[in-house]
């Protein structure tokens, strides 16, 4: 029997499970949509018939050893998710209470950039790092920062909000409620909103001046730049430099060894990254020039679930 960890990853429109061995290896995956599910319970009778079925159909034979969940607003401590605006259920959802009411294995549950930090150092590029960061540029900014081999949560279990940190004083709204949050200028949505300031200030012909915005995307904006429009270009320029100041700032409280780059936005490539580590190294404090990496993510495929997953197989590797 092979023994395996469940990973689920809950967003806001699905749900993406799967069974991953302590190598990383993905056994099978699935999804169920989220959205569809206004009660907690009809959810999760859905999820875990979805899941029995996958393992029913599995070619081994599979023990899962434990559940490791990915979702927003999520403590690890409380082990609930706590009034996520993207999700239907508000207010505090027990979710580890009640998931442990269907299966009797070790669960644990963080948001999800948590666990795609925890997901690099099982699985990625920090198997052998006990400090470092995971920015996760989706269409919000996320961020997991492992210090001294554990992931840092704080006294609630929502410490290492990078997104959140005010960049702009009265800046742009948030989702979150405040204004000038990291996340509204360097994310997939915040590369949207520079474009459409940069066409209002710029007269010059730019190929995504013709652009709904609700058509417009990040990796429309960043082809575009590497096709060498202007506008396109000056985005990306001013996204980079704003992230590698907040960068270096939080380098100051944490020190890692290296910072990895996660998610859609990520894979613009240099166009990112050159300016990033420019500005980053140009910024920081004289003690930490020249030691820390910024990098790409070491994960690839089923990054979500392997990183839900993770954190039971860390758990079992000590």
């Amino acid at each position: 029997m092979k023994k395996v960890a469940l990973g689920i990853d809950i967003g806001g429109t699905n749900t993406v499970f799967g069974c991953i061995d302590k190598y990383g290896k993905c056994l099978f995956t699935g999804s169920i949509s989220t959205q569809k599910h206004i009660d907690i319970n009809d959810y999760l009778c859905e999820l875990f018939e979805q899941i029995e079925i996958e393992i029913a159909n599995s070619k081994e034979e599979l023990e899962i050893i434990g559940i490791g969940i990915g979702a927003p607003n999520a403590s690890y401590y409380s082990g609930t998710i706590e009034n996520a605006a993207n999700l239907q259920w508000k207010g505090s959802v027990p979710l580890v209470d009640l998931v442990k009411k269907r299966m009797n294995v070790p669960v644990f549950i963080t948001n999800d950039a948590n666990a795609a930090a925890m997901g690099e150092k099982v699985f990625g590029a920090a198997k052998d790092m006990n400090n470092f960061m995971v920015i996760t540029l989706g269409t919000g900014l996320g961020s997991g920062i492992v210090v001294n081999g554990d992931v840092l949560y704080g006294h609630d279990g929502f410490a290492g909000e990078v997104g959140h940190m005010i960049v702009r004083k009265s800046g742009r709204e948030c989702g979150c409620g405040r204004k000038g949050c990291l996340e509204t200028y360097v994310s997939a949505t915040g590369v949207k909103r520079t474009v459409y300031k940069l066409l209002a200030r710029h007269i010059e012909d730019s190929e995504l001046r013709d652009v709904p915005f609700s058509q417009l995307t990040a990796k429309m904006v960043a082809e575009a730049a590497n096709r060498g429009d202007m506008v396109a270009k000056e985005t990306f320029t001013y996204t980079a430099k704003m992230l590698g100041e907040v960068l270096a700032n939080v380098v100051a409280v944490t020190s890692p060894q290296a910072i990895f780059l996660f998610g859609g936005l990520a894979k613009a490539g240099d166009i990112l990254f050159k300016p990033v580590e420019e500005t980053f190294e140009e910024e920081l404090l004289a003690i930490y020039k020249g030691k820390i990496k910024v990098m790409p993510s070491g994960i690839k495929d089923n990054a979500a679930v392997l990183g839900a997953a993770a954190l039971i197989w860390n758990k079992n590797n000590r």
